[in-house]
């Protein structure tokens, strides 16, 4: 008597015989001298120049969601960096006050706090700095003053006694510096671990074999060079073409910045956090798909022309750094109301 096995049937065996054959993601075990190139995320990016407190990030989350703090009352720091898209606009380049557009990618803040420096050109040294920034620039939030915004926000009741919880015993609150406090403040709990934390704190089974090979050849590689630590970038500068001449030289980086002609073409090295999910990639926004970029970065910064498959696995790798958002910093609070 015959036995027959449909076709169907022949699938689902083939698929089970080669999951049996393909090696337990426990068994996969990564070289410790490279991973020790890297550390776990932290609970938060404190800092003793501006101490977290539950009153400065009530206000700077009121403040991050508030379009009072724009001359049309139409933008926040959530417009360009929102915090449900993990936190970008996800355009080339943001769009500012009277549709003007800005001249550069608008980068995640989340883990941002951790970095060395902001902005691409590193002109701020914090996100307490960064904060104050495009809320006058004319291009973006437009403000014609810290004074007019000053008035507007002390006029209200509810941000008045929201600064004098966040800066008690200060006689005159509401000051430029403390919204940048604030908005820092509220910043530095902006913290977004992953598996690829988890498997840092021991736990083999977090990343597959194929994410774990994605890793070895993501350092093989060479990108680690530049990418490394809990933030996987964000701690130093780098030339934008340092092998090949970038494509696009029509922004100098941070000698705008320095003066200093050996900052030509460099930019802040971004962190690759929630990478998969904040593009377009490079400052100037040029580039849309996450295997393009890291192919861009082998020829460009490595002088390696990767393979298809190289791209393919440590892309694979950086899904892996997608971590949790802080649901309760990315719903916006309650419209401050004006009296």
């Amino acid at each position: 008597m015959k036995t027959c096995i449909s076709a169907a049937a022949l699938m689902v065996l083939a698929v089970a015989a080669c999951r049996s054959r393909a090696p337990e993601a426990s068994a996969v075990r990564l070289d410790s001298t490279q991973l020790a190139q890297f550390a776990p995320l932290p609970d938060s990016m404190a800092t003793t120049d501006n101490p977290i407190t539950q009153a400065k990030v009530d206000l700077g989350r009121m403040l991050f969601h508030e379009t009072r703090l724009s001359r049309d009352h139409d933008l926040s720091c959530n417009s360009c960096h929102n915090l449900a898209h993990y936190g970008v606009d996800h355009a080339v380049v943001s769009t500012g006050e009277q549709g003007q557009l800005g001249k550069r990618n608008s980068p995640t803040v989340y883990n941002a706090a951790g970095h060395f420096a902001q902005f691409w050109d590193g002109r701020a040294r914090n996100v307490e700095e960064q904060a104050k920034g495009p809320i006058l620039n004319p291009v973006e939030m437009a403000m014609p003053s810290d004074r007019a915004l000053l008035l507007e926000l002390a006029a209200i009741p509810a941000y008045r006694d929201a600064f004098a919880r966040a800066f008690p015993g200060e006689a005159n609150p509401v000051t430029y510096d403390n919204v940048g406090r604030a908005i820092g403040a509220f910043e530095r709990q902006l913290v977004t671990p992953s598996r690829w934390d988890a498997l840092l704190k021991g736990d083999q089974n977090a990343l597959t074999a194929p994410e774990k090979q994605g890793f070895t050849d993501f350092v093989e590689a060479g990108c680690v060079s530049c990418h490394n630590g809990a933030y996987l970038g964000g701690q130093m500068y780098q030339k934008a073409g340092l092998v090949t001449p970038w494509p696009d030289r029509s922004d100098p980086g941070r000698v705008v910045v320095t003066h200093q002609t050996a900052d030509s073409m460099m930019f802040k090295v971004p962190s690759l956090r929630n990478i998969a999910m904040t593009g377009p990639y490079f400052h100037n926004g040029g580039t849309a798909s996450l295997e393009d970029a890291v192919r861009m970065m082998g020829h460009y910064q490595l002088g390696r022309d990767l393979t298809a498959a190289q791209v393919q696995s440590i892309v694979t790798y950086l899904r892996t750094l997608t971590g949790a958002l802080p649901q309760g910093a990315v719903a916006p609070p309650q419209p401050v109301r004006e009296h």
